[in-house]
């Protein structure tokens, strides 16, 4: 193969991509390979990507093949790509559907492959042993009941996803329909993108659809993916969300755009405990035990009625207990939905497994182009240490070396700067520390959303900063998911949680839903420079640069060093 010199990629044989952010062609390539790639460094010039077996058996299971990932990489790539990535891309997607787990006559899952051998390999495997009952023949093995989730995890770990085709029981009927006006009166609509996230996660009900997760930014209308879901399997739906402010616009959302009655949609959490047609949840609620080594005494939700449908909403947070009760709900159609598929603990291979496959990913940009979420500007502003700190900072550990950074007084002389500036807009401050918030909340006389917020107390500060009483709202972590606040047009980040993408790209969100005038976001993120801070965000911006999104990166002189440098000046000059 010729070398080439018109690309912006160049293949490593290590299976990294570098892909040179100046090039013409920058974005048709971050589109393309984002399909099949993951992220790993987003510096100014040079970004680098993964081919990971991860990222390409999500691609395999999203239709794309080895071809499709081969020619992409030819025709944007400066260089041949090398034959050993050939062959890896050939060989890791290829392994996408080696092994089916399929339904018998009998009615028992059987576990099938084309190839003897592999069965043979796989059979032998400590962790996948237990789970398998005597050879049916040379291409299929019988397995025992009730391990299908776990099946699933210990052959993805030994390297060879299964393709789930053992189809799905279809719960309780439940009718419902989708409105042609909300029950405000305004025209509603599934939007062309959200319909085929339907389709290509329903499949017109075949097997190879009905689990999997859709991805979709902050403001993009995830939940409205879910009730057209909800609406093509007409089933009795149980939904899981990530706090409970989140599992009260899902039933604003239902009520407002199904023919669905409040005494059909039952909310199960702190505060009440209604089991009905649809149910509504939180992690939070599912995981409580009364000790370490006591049983989750919730868990019995998944047990109460005949769920057609499982939605987890934030499907990134999922946490651990709940995929292990997960891996027990094979047979119910499952579907997941998030901002991003970003893990911090590494368990995006569960999702895949236990959830299903992502189904269907879009650009925030394309979004953006379209008009369908706000147009985000993203500024980075570096601030100096105050003396007093930097001595502080000095002698610190690496976690207090965090801390004395993430709070520098100096943040708040800046954003008294900032709020000054975007006086009239309507503003959210987040931040991690909540001494450094509450010092916030007094300097300005804004209301403090935390953890510890009574849940009605939060439901009215989030209810008047959506009307006129409100422009200004200093909310911890507590308020990075699912809170629908659609006028907010300007997020300024104090501080964040170590190097947390999956937050960064939460935060973002919450100002990205579209406005009803000009459309335009800005999202600030306060740094300390030279620190721990500094180190962490870089690493939190990586996948908001992966989405197209670029850092404006300024530096800001504290009023005070700024009027000793001019002292120092004017002594210069008249010495």
């Amino acid at each position: 193969m010729p070398e080439r010199s018109q690309g912006p990629l160049i293949v490593q044989s290590d299976r990294t991509i570098l892909l040179e952010t100046a090039h013409p062609r920058y974005e048709e390539a971050r589109d393309s390979i984002s399909r099949f790639a993951e992220l790993e460094k987003s510096p100014e010039h040079i970004h680098t990507y993964r081919l990971s077996p991860l990222s390409l058996w999500n691609a395999a299971a999203a239709g794309l093949t080895a071809a499709h990932i081969l020619t992409a990489l030819d025709e944007l790539s400066k260089y041949p790509v090398p034959q050993n990535v050939r062959f890896d891309v050939e060989d890791i997607v290829s392994r996408y559907g080696k092994l089916r787990l399929v339904r018998g006559t009998d009615d028992r899952l059987v576990l099938e492959s084309d190839e003897a051998w592999l069965l043979e390999e796989i059979s032998r495997l400590k962790a996948v042993e237990p789970c398998l009952d005597a050879p049916i023949d040379a291409r299929s093995l019988a397995v025992k009941p009730g391990v299908r989730g776990t099946l699933k995890q210990a052959l993805i770990k030994a390297g060879f996803p299964v393709e789930d085709l053992a189809g799905y029981v279809d719960g309780a009927p439940l009718a419902i329909k989708l409105r042609n006006d909300t029950i405000a009166g305004r025209p509603f609509l599934l939007r062309h993108y959200q319909e085929e996230a339907v389709r290509l996660f329903h499949a017109d009900g075949s097997n190879r659809g009905g689990s999997g997760v859709i991805v979709l930014p902050c403001g993009a209308g995830k939940t409205i993916v879910g009730l057209g879901v909800m609406a093509k399997l007409q089933t009795q739906t149980l939904i899981l969300t990530a706090n409970v402010s989140a599992l009260r616009q899902w039933r604003d959302e239902i009520l407002g755009k199904t023919d669905l009655t409040a005494d059909q949609i039952g909310e199960y959490s702190g505060h009440e405990k209604e089991i009905r047609p649809v149910t509504l949840s939180t992690y939070q609620l599912l995981t409580y035990r009364r000790g370490k080594n006591e049983e989750f005494l919730h868990f019995k939700l998944f047990a109460e009625r005949d769920w057609g449908l499982l939605i987890y909403d934030e499907v990134h947070l999922l946490p651990a207990p709940v995929f292990r009760a997960t891996a027990d709900l094979q047979a119910r159609r499952r579907l997941g939905l998030t901002a991003t598929l970003v893990r911090e603990d590494g368990g995006e291979d569960d999702v895949f497994t236990l959830i299903g496959p992502k189904r269907y990913d879009v650009p925030w940009k394309d979004l953006e182009r379209q008009g369908w979420i706000a147009t985000a500007r993203c500024t980075e502003i570096r601030i100096p240490l105050t003396a007093e700190s930097r001595r502080q900072y000095a002698v610190a550990d690496a976690r207090a070396k965090f801390r004395i950074s993430s709070t520098n007084p100096l943040k708040r002389e800046l954003l008294a700067a900032l709020l000054a500036e975007h006086r009239g807009d309507k503003v959210l401050v987040i931040g991690q520390y909540i001494d450094q918030l509450e010092a916030i909340a007094a300097d300005t006389g804004a209301p403090l959303i935390t953890g510890k917020t009574p849940q009605a107390e939060r439901d009215v500060l989030y209810e008047k900063f959506r009307g006129s009483e409100l422009n200004l709202l200093i909310v911890s972590k507590v308020s990075n998911f699912a809170i629908d606040l659609p006028d907010a047009n300007v997020a300024i980040q104090v501080s964040g949680t170590f190097g947390s993408r999956q937050e960064e790209a939460q935060r973002l969100g919450r100002i990205l839903r579209p406005k009803a005038d000009a459309n335009q976001a800005c999202f600030y993120a306060l740094v300390t420079r030279d620190t721990r801070d500094q180190e962490f965000a870089q690493n939190r911006q990586r996948f908001l640069t992966e989405q197209g999104y670029q850092y404006e990166i300024r530096a800001w002189t504290p009023l005070a060093q700024a009027a000793d440098a001019a002292g120092d000046r004017r002594s210069s000059d008249t010495g």
